[in-house]
């Protein structure tokens, strides 16, 4: 059996300000950086034996500071850094909304029927998080921290449950949201966006 605990980054300085980050790198904020120290408190109690981060600032100062309590280093996959959103990275998500509405709205719903007109190619972001994927699963530890972004943590739950990345964004994380999925022979998602710990 393995545990993979997908945990989002805590609220960076972008959130803070809603925008539409993607490749984009900020710091934690105060509170990011307190929601991280409580998402370490509720991962201590689980047995933890491994983290990997994205490299992306806001998902490692996380994942570091999840490291410092539970006593383990952080490994860092570039496989994990969240998609690229390409030209409407650095856009107010408010604002791009109300410019873009219809294609907003469409890419929401369905990201392979409607993708944005400069992100990522979803054919080699798919095949980056599969690979990913499929690397930890031949890891020896069983119970796995994997800290990283909205797109690429729910990319990883898309996979795992084969429900296919049109249904990327029907799924939720917050900052500093875990989610637990269980591999016995084939995964099982066992929560998902649980955030009591930030209470």
């Amino acid at each position: 059996m393995k545990e993979i605990y997908l945990v989002r980054h805590a609220q960076s300085e972008l959130n803070e300000r809603g925008v539409f980050q993607g490749r984009l790198d900020s710091d934690l904020t105060p509170l990011g950086f307190v929601q991280a120290r409580l998402t370490a408190s509720f991962l201590r109690e689980r047995g933890i034996q491994r983290i990997v981060s994205s490299p992306q600032r806001r998902a490692l100062k996380t994942a570091l500071t999840i490291g410092d309590v539970l006593g383990l280093d952080v490994e860092v996959d570039e496989r994990l850094k969240e998609m690229s959103f390409g030209d409407l990275e650095g856009k107010g998500f408010r604002d791009l909304t109300k410019e873009e509405r219809s294609m907003v709205l469409r890419w929401l719903e369905n990201p392979v029927r409607y993708p944005l007109p400069t992100q990522e190619p979803l054919e080699l972001f798919e095949k980056r998080v599969s690979s990913f994927l499929e690397d930890l699963l031949g890891w020896k530890e069983e119970r796995v921290a994997v800290v990283g972004h909205g797109g690429s943590l729910q990319a990883i739950v898309c996979i795992a449950t084969g429900i296919g990345l049109e249904n990327l964004w029907r799924i939720h994380m917050d900052n500093a949201g875990v989610s637990l999925i269980r591999y016995e022979g084939s995964f099982r998602i066992v929560f998902l966006n649980r955030r009591c710990h930030l209470i």
